[in-house]
C-alpha cells in the first residue's frame, strides 16, 4: 500500500479486499514513506496481527521521506537512521519483515554495498531495488554467511535433543544459548531458503 499514513488506510484497503472477495493468498506490504507513517508505524505494524488481509512487510520509502522532510540522503544516511530503526523495532515487535529503501545510483557499487551493509546492521531483512543488476549484491549482503548457517544448525540440533526439550537455556560449544537464539536460528535458515535458489 503506497503512501499510507494512518491505520485507517490499512482498514480501508482490507475492506476493499473483503468487498472484492479477494483470495486468502493475498498479503499487504505497507509502504512507510510519509512523516505520518513513520510516526504511526508501531500502530500500523500492530494491525498485522489483526483480522482480515494480513500485513506481511514494512517497506521504508527513504526517497519519499527525504523529499517530504528535506533530509538529505548523503553517505551514511544520518538523517533517516532514527526512522529506519523505528521501522525495524515496529516490525520486530509484531512479527513482520522490513525492507530498506532504494539506492539510486546504479554506477556507485561501493555506495550500494555500504548501504546494504548498513541496512543489514540495522536489522533490515532486505533492500528494495531499482534494477536487476542490484539483486546479486543485495542477496550476498543480506544472506547469512556460511558461519551463521552452521551455527544456526548447531543451535537447532542442540535444542532438538530429547534431554534439552524442556530447557530454556543450554550450552552449545561453550556458549550460553537461550530459546530466543533458537528462534533466531530458525530465522537464519528461513532467510537462506528465501534467498538462495533451489538446488
Amino acid at each position: 500500500i503506497p503512501k499510507l499514513s494512518r491505520i485507517e488506510d490499512i482498514r480501508r484497503e482490507r475492506a476493499a479486499h473483503h468487498a472484492a472477495q479477494a483470495g486468502s493468498d493475498i498479503a499487504l506490504w505497507a509502504m512507510i514513506e510519509t512523516p505520518l507513517a513513520v510516526l504511526n508505524v508501531a500502530a500500523i505494524a500492530a494491525l498485522g496481527e489483526g483480522p482480515g488481509v494480513p500485513i506481511e512487510c514494512l517497506v521504508v520509502g527513504t526517497n519519499d521521506l527525504a523529499r517530504e522532510t528535506g533530509v538529505r540522503l548523503k553517505g551514511g544516511r544520518t538523517g533517516v537512521l532514527p526512522w529506519l530503526s523505528q521501522c525495524v523495532l515496529a516490525a520486530r515487535a509484531h512479527g513482520l519483515a522490513v525492507l530498506d529503501g532504494t539506492f539510486n545510483d546504479l554506477n556507485d557499487w561501493e555506495g550500494f554495498h555500504a548501504e546494504c551493509e548498513q541496512g543489514r546492521d540495522l536489522g533490515m531483512d532486505g533492500k528494495t531495488l531499482i534494477h536487476p543488476r542490484q539483486v546479486q549484491m543485495a542477496n550476498d549482503v543480506f544472506a547469512p554467511s556460511a558461519e551463521e548457517v552452521a551455527w544456526a544448525e548447531k543451535v537447532l540440533a542442540a535444542f532438538n535433543r530429547p534431554e534439552n526439550a524442556t530447557k530454556a537455556v543450554i550450552v552449545v560449544e561453550g556458549q550460553m544459548v537461550e530459546r530466543l537464539h533458537e528462534r533466531m536460528a530458525h530465522r537464519v535458515l528461513e532467510t537462506v531458503t528465501a534467498i538462495l535458489p533451489p538446488e
